[in-house]
This record gives C-alpha cells, structure tokens and sequence, in this order.
C-alpha cells in the first residue's frame, strides 16, 4: 500500500462561492473600519506620538531648568562663600586694628604710670631732702644754741653755722 493513496488530495484555496462571499465580506468589513475606526485610531496614535514627544520636549526643558537653576545656585554658593571669607577677612583685620588699639592704649597707660611713678618719685625725694634740710637747719640751731651755752664769739659762731649750712647743702644730700 502506497502512502499517497491514503492522503486524499485537498486543495487550499478553492475558488468558488465561498470564496468570492468571504472576500466581499472582508471587503465591506475593510471599508466600514476605514470609514469609522482607521480615522480614530490614526487620529489617536498621532495624538499620542504628540503626547510622547511633547512629554519628551517638556523633559528636556525641565532638565534645562533644572541645571540653570543648579548653576545659578552653585553661583550663589560661591558667592556666599566669598562674601564669608570676606566678612572673615574684615573681621580678622577689624579685631588685630582693635588689638594694636588696645596695646597702644596700654602702652600708654603704662607711660603715664611710670611718668607718674617717676614724678612720685622725683616729689618724695625732694620732700626727704627738704626734710633733711629742715633737720640740718634744726641742728644747726641745736648747735648753735651749745655754742652760745659755751659763750663762743660771734665771729666764729657764724663761721660754725655757715660750715654746717655748706656742708648740708653741697654734695652730701644731694642726691
């Protein structure tokens, strides 16, 4: 037995009226989808392209404004940041100006003081040698009064007094 008399000979496509029906058929289905969906459904794939697009071109923009706006804060922190290190700056050199002020003004101060001092000074060692001069002066009269009590001319009474006097009043208090 032979395999090919088994398999009955069937064509694909037979032309006939089922056939003709079925493309009639397509045909008509074809022309009512034109007439009805193709428009819309162009109308919508094109209405969405441009939806997508648009959506593609606002990303863009957006992304542009976002950096511009980056730039402009990153500019605005380097700004602040060299305004700071100014205001740093300016405070530094305000605080040693202020320094220097203060250390002038204590320099000064100490002058005076040690002008005071030294006048202080100058004053207390006039006041010893006044007082000095004072006791000379009253030993003096001491002495004299023991020259009188030894009944002593006046000729050398004086020349005593006047020794006494020199000798006070030269070198050895003056200091």
């Amino acid at each position: 037995m032979d395999s090919a008399s088994f398999i009955e000979y069937i064509p694909l496509i037979s032309f006939g009226p089922t056939l003709l029906m079925n493309m009639i058929t397509l045909l008509v289905l074809y022309l009512i989808l034109r007439k009805f969906f193709f428009a819309k459904i162009r109308n919508f794939m094109q209405t969405r392209e441009q939806t997508v697009k648009d959506s593609f071109d606002n990303a863009d923009h957006v992304n542009k404004l976002a950096d511009d706006k980056l730039r402009e804060y990153n500019e605005r922190l380097a700004e602040i940041d060299a305004k700071g290190r100014e205001v740093i700056r300016e405070s530094k050199l305000r605080a040693d100006a202020r320094a220097q002020e203060i250390i002038g003004a204590a320099d000064k101060r100490a002058s005076e003081i040690i002008l005071q001092a030294e006048r202080e000074v100058e004053r207390e060692k006039l006041r010893a040698i006044d007082e000095m001069r004072e006791q000379i002066a009253a030993l003096a009269i001491y002495a004299a009064e023991k020259i009188i009590e030894r009944e002593i001319d006046q000729g050398k009474h004086a020349a005593i007094i006047d020794g006494i006097i020199r000798q006070a009043g030269n070198s050895q208090w003056k200091r």
